[in-house]
């Protein structure tokens, strides 16, 4: 008697795994459906990640961060062949549900998902407006508390008038490297 009951089609699951090790389960999985010719019933593998700009060293980098660190999501028809074949890929603690029975991710939280994959360029965005007071969090005028007086949307730049020996020196910073007072 078959453990699992058979789901209508396929449908998205999610597979818990070692921290860190997305990656690695993926690969895994991928080469496991190949070997054991399973692509009739496990379809796609995804790691879901976006882009994202940090400030490192002082310099803008765009950097590619996991949405759900520990998770990935595996669509697939559920019968005790295809969860045996995820179950038992290395680093894969389990599937989100309860008990040994997975519960399929709803259709439409997928797509919202692949919307955010999606997404090429990150888009800056700027909380401050002209006038406005700011406190320098990064860069060599760290600590430097000024008046923001031009914004440049497009490449995320601020122009910011500090206070340097007694005068007002327009000074141009990333937005991330502010917050506002």
């Amino acid at each position: 008697m078959p453990k699992q009951k058979v789901q209508q089609g396929k449908n998205w699951y999610v597979i818990h795994t070692y921290p860190g090790e997305e990656e690695a389960v993926a690969r895994g999985l991928k080469q496991r459906i190949e070997n054991l010719s399973m692509e009739d019933k496990i379809f796609s593998v995804i790691v879901p990640k976006e882009r994202k700009i940090k400030i490192r060293s002082g310099k803008r980098k765009t950097i590619e961060e996991r949405i759900y660190p520990g998770y990935v999501f595996v669509e697939m028809i559920v019968t005790d062949d295809s969860w045996y074949v995820v179950r038992n890929t290395p680093r894969v603690t389990g599937f989100i549900g309860s008990g040994t029975t997975p519960i399929p991710v709803s259709q439409k939280e997928i797509e919202i998902l692949k919307k955010r994959m999606d997404i090429k360029i990150p888009q800056y965005k700027i909380d401050v407006a002209p006038g406005s007071l700011v406190k320098i969090t990064d860069g060599p005028f760290k600590d430097f508390e000024g008046k923001v007086f031009e914004i440049d949307q497009e490449r995320g730049k601020l122009k910011v008038l500090v206070n340097i020996f007694g005068r007002d020196t327009p000074v141009e910073i990333d937005s991330l490297q502010v917050k506002k007072m």
